[in-house]
Parts: C-alpha cells; structure tokens; sequence
C-alpha cells in the first residue's frame, strides 16, 4: 500500500524520520524544521525548530542517540538535543563561508559531515574537553560546490557528489572518535589519512551530481547526474564505471533498495527502480514503482475518468486555479521529488522508501521488486 501525507502547500525539501518511525522532521522550503509525531493515522505538529536564519537545506536523525542535526544557507549546522521535552540546540563550527548543502550522520552517529558551498566538506566530531562540535575540512580535489553526501558501512569512508560533474570517495578518518587502525575495504587507499582521496569517478557526460549512495554492503557506489543518467561503480570489479542514460527528467535523488536495486526519483514525479547485475556489470530501467500502485492510492481509472469527467473537471479546476483539470499528472506526487529516505528495511533489503517533494506531499511507498521484475516481463 501507498499512504499519502500532505503538509499544506509548501513545497517540502528534506524531511528524516526518527528510529521508531512514530516522528518526522520536515522543512517547508524555510527556515524552520516542524516535527510531527503520529497519533493515529494522522501526523499532529509537535515541535518547530527555528534557530537558523535561512532556508534549511538538510535534516538528518540519528535513530540511535535521538540527536537531530540540521544545515542552512545561513552557512550554519545545528545538532538539537531533546532534553526536558524540548529540543535544545548547539552550534557546530562549519568554517564555511558559503551556503551548507547537505549533512548526514556517520553509521555509527559519532560524527556527521556538511557538504557546502565553499568546495568542501566538513566532517564534524564532538570535541569532549571544550564541549563543542568542531570541524575538519576535506577541501582536494573538490572543484564546485558540494550537492549530496553519503557515508559507508564501515564509518570511515565517505562518498560526495558535485557541480563539478564527479562523484568522489574520500577518507573521513577521525584519530579523535575512529579507531586507531581504520577497517579494511575493498575500496583501498589510504584509510588513516583524513581527507584522502579513494577514488574519483564520472561519466564524461555534462551533468551536475544530484546524489550519491553507497549499497549495503559497501561495495558499490550510485549516483545520478542532471544529465539523466543513472551510474554505479563496483569495488569488486576494479572500480570498473556502468552508466545507463535514460529517457526521463534528470533524477535528483537516489539510494539502493538492496545490493542489486536501486530506487531514483526527481523531475518526473515518480520513484523508479532500477537494477544492477554483478555478474555482467550491467544496470537496467526496471519500471515505475508509481505505475502499479496509482490505483491503489485514489482508485482512479480511464473509466473512471470517462464517468465523471465534469465532477472531476470542477475539482481539478478548483484545484489548479485557471490551469484546469489538464494540469493533473498521472502520479501520485504532483510536483518534483526532491528526497528518498529509507523507511523501513529488513536486513539490507529496503522493504518501504519515504519521498518529499515540491508538491507538499510525503509518501511512503511499499517497494515489490517481484511484481515490478515481472510487470517489466
């Protein structure tokens, strides 16, 4: 089943669940993040966290430690703390001196990085002795501005996507909160050093990196590129690059639904599912996870649209103002998705996926790879 959430007529940029599911933080394209809790069926508002200046960019919750960190264009991050049935905030310093783009929290929610702006990433720890959350910078040899982040498995390696076309993978070793030897991986290079560089991939295409997203297992790496491209590239096959271009509007995010899976969605309005076959390093367009499930979420057919057609005339122009019914898409979201989050998973297979998008809508899909695999057949 498909559950449809709106939260009026704001467009919804970020959004983050908290463990147990029954809260979510949401940004309504401001500076404010509201935090519904769930009673019921429905969302109630419970919190508004409004300490930044500007628009809020990234939201990220640590569903272990219960710590929310946020990041705006007013080049700050905050880490809010629930304590005393409110949520306290605490100032990070980012060291940037351009708008923060994008934070998310290390597996192991001791450390979080901030993409920005400024061609940088800065990955943060809390410094104990002074009391305060501080910075170090991964600066080489990113050339644009930072637009998605994603951490792998193992808490140290961190993968970044950007303006400039690439998608990099670079070490996020802290001596202060990791290990003194950092794990072994399949990617190489050099684990110790902070800010080394693993590797640097692209497509040769010309487009911007929207998103970035490590497989379960850590050993391969999808992002999707303004050019509407889909890309992976396998550790356990030399670092060997697949790219499939596809027909559809650029994708904006992206993650993997499993080790072989992997969900986009973006300008077209609807999650798609696509797959990776490691035997011959190929990826393929599986189909539309929204196309099975439209009937699902409003019982609309064609025939239904014949039967009554003048009552859903008046509707949809009530709706859309002077645009008419014609301006109704045929998905559930009406406008562009602008986030995927996992919502529930079993093991390292993603049973449900969360999406925000610029209509004000958040949808939690139940993802069948079986009946789409099948569907496509």
């Amino acid at each position: 089943m498909t559950e449809v959430n709106v939260f009026g007529i704001e467009p919804l940029t970020c959004h983050s669940f908290s463990g147990n599911r029954e809260k979510v933080a949401i940004s309504p394209y401001s500076n404010e993040v509201h935090i519904y809790t769930r009673e019921a069926n429905k969302w109630v508002p419970e919190h508004v966290l409004n300490q930044h200046d500007l628009r809020v960019t990234s939201i990220d919750w640590a569903p272990k430690s219960n710590r929310i960190v946020t990041c705006s264009a007013d080049r700050n991050a905050y880490v809010w703390s629930f304590v005393d049935n409110t949520w306290k905030p605490t100032l990070v310093l980012l060291r940037i001196n351009r708008a923060a783009t994008c934070v998310r929290w290390s597996p192991k929610e001791d450390k979080f990085a901030v993409g920005s702006g400024a061609k940088l990433v800065s990955v943060c720890y809390f410094e104990e002795a002074n009391d305060w959350w501080v910075s170090k910078h991964i600066k080489k040899p990113i050339r644009s501005t930072v637009t998605c982040i994603d951490w792998h498995p193992n808490n140290v390696l961190l993968a970044c996507g950007s303006t400039d076309y690439r998608a990099k993978i670079f070490s996020a070793f802290i001596k202060e909160v990791d290990a003194k030897e950092p794990p072994s991986c399949n990617w190489g290079g050099k684990l110790a050093n902070t800010g080394s560089l693993i590797g640097e991939f692209t497509t040769g295409g010309g487009g911007w990196v929207h998103d970035v997203s490590f497989s379960p297992d850590g050993s391969r790496l999808a992002w999707v590129s303004h050019d509407s491209t889909v890309s992976v590239v396998d550790a356990n096959r030399g670092m060997a690059v697949v790219t499939v271009k596809t027909r559809y509007l650029p994708y904006l995010t992206c993650i993997w639904s499993s080790n072989n899976f992997i969900v986009t969605a973006g300008h077209d309005c609807c999650p798609m599912l696509f797959k990776y076959e490691e035997s011959c390093a190929k990826l393929e367009f599986i189909d539309k996870i929204d196309k099975s499930q439209r009937k699902e979420v409003d019982g609309f057919s064609a025939m239904k649209k014949f039967q009554n057609m003048d009552k859903r005339a008046i509707r949809e122009l009530e709706f859309n103002g002077a645009a008419g019914g014609d301006s109704l898409l045929e998905t559930v979201h009406q406008n562009t998705i602008k986030e995927i989050r996992v919502y529930e998973s079993k093991g390292s297979t993603v049973e449900k996926i969360s999406t925000v998008g610029l209509d004000g809508k958040l949808v939690l899909w139940e993802l069948k790879h079986s009946q789409l695999i099948s569907n496509k057949n």
